[in-house]
């Protein structure tokens, strides 16, 4: 079943407009159809907090149609936000005491901004480390979205994350590593997965931390694992909720920064990503508002118009795969009493399946 408009969020009416199922509530409560209850802690910052949500409601909405799905949006104090996020959150959004109250099945944990080398001083960290606590007694299974990822090996396993000497910024080829978990059935054995960031947590941490690998890039690294007990916490480095011109989006404000003396260099392309002719119009571009820049007139206008449409999205249908074999995990937990079958038919001397062929 679809997603619940079960309040006056937003994105619920933008994603009817898009196309989306979209099951107002009153049909919801007529309908004799097991519910699942999804949290989303959504620490991104002003620009990207309805983007975020909708990027993470558009994969649940499009995944496993096994269950009515609400989802229940919430933050934490701590992050300042503008007055415009302030009253995005103040009138849709649900506190975290009404979250414990009343229950979930699953949890979703987004990234966040950072400001301190250590993620421990950070001011978001005590209240993170709370709901975190609160997740792990209460609620079915976690999953954590890069900074979060980062914030619960440092956390559980006393594994910081490490900087990286420039920016992992693209869109790069991973290649499952355990073909038989459910978490990875129906995907293909090679997909795409954006990254976006200047922190990592390696393999070998991961792998300290009794973490299982399921997929990982030669230039990326570690994308997705899980937990020890192979379903507690998922565990993402890339971003499977991006939408086609979310790095797009990300570029123009890195030349915006710099046009404002904000950043020393000029940002290089995110990898993979853009085509020898968005790259063409793009160095063009760079021309022109390097001599406005040395001219002292106006900037010219970016030109996302002609490359919008013609970015290519070959991740999207792997991220909602992925997050409906999730669910549907959940749901045989928490509505069929039954225990996932971790490791069923996997060769503990030849996990990559390559025996099998």
């Amino acid at each position: 079943m679809p997603l619940v408009a079960h309040n006056a969020l937003p994105t619920f009416q933008r994603l009817k407009q898009e196309g989306q199922p979209i099951l107002e509530l009153d049909r919801a409560h007529q309908q004799d159809i097991r519910e699942l209850h999804i949290g989303l802690l959504n620490m991104m910052p002003d620009a990207a907090l309805a983007a975020t949500e909708r990027q993470f409601f558009t994969l649940i909405g499009q995944s496993n149609q096994i269950a009515q799905f609400y989802i229940h949006p919430f933050s934490l104090d701590e992050l300042r936000r503008g007055d415009i996020a302030q009253k995005h959150v103040d009138q849709f959004y649900e506190s975290f005491d009404r979250i414990q109250e009343e229950g979930l099945d699953a949890l979703i944990i987004t990234g966040a901004n950072v400001t301190r080398p250590n993620l421990a001083e950070e001011p978001f960290w005590s209240p993170l480390i709370e709901v975190i606590n609160w997740a792990v007694d209460n609620v079915t299974s976690i999953l954590c979205s890069c900074l979060a990822t980062h914030a619960v090996l440092q956390f559980r396993h006393g594994e910081p994350r490490f900087g990286l000497r420039e920016k992992r910024w693209g869109v790069y080829s991973h290649r499952v590593h355990v073909r038989k978990h459910p978490l990875l059935q129906g995907i293909n054995t090679k997909f795409d997965v954006p990254h976006s960031r200047f922190n990592e947590i390696s393999r070998e941490q991961f792998e300290r931390a009794g973490c299982h690998i399921l997929a990982e890039s030669e230039e990326a690294n570690v994308h997705m694992c899980m937990s020890a007990d192979m379903f507690k916490f998922v565990f993402f480095q890339g971003h499977p909720e991006y939408d086609s011109i979310s790095l797009l989006k990300e570029y123009k404000r890195e030349v915006m920064l710099y046009a404002r003396n904000k950043r020393e260099d000029y940002p290089p392309f995110p990898e993979h990503y853009f085509r020898p002719l968005e790259t063409a119009i793009l160095d063009e571009y760079r021309g022109y508002l390097e001599e406005a820049l040395l001219a002292g007139d106006p900037l010219p206008e970016f030109p996302e118009y002609l490359i919008l449409q013609s970015v290519d999205n070959t991740w999207h249908d792997t991220g909602v795969a992925v997050i409906g074999n999730w669910l549907g995990m959940v749901y045989q937990v928490t509505h069929q009493n039954r225990k996932i079958p971790y490791m069923d038919g996997i060769d503990p001397d030849d996990p990559l399946g390559l025996k099998a062929g």
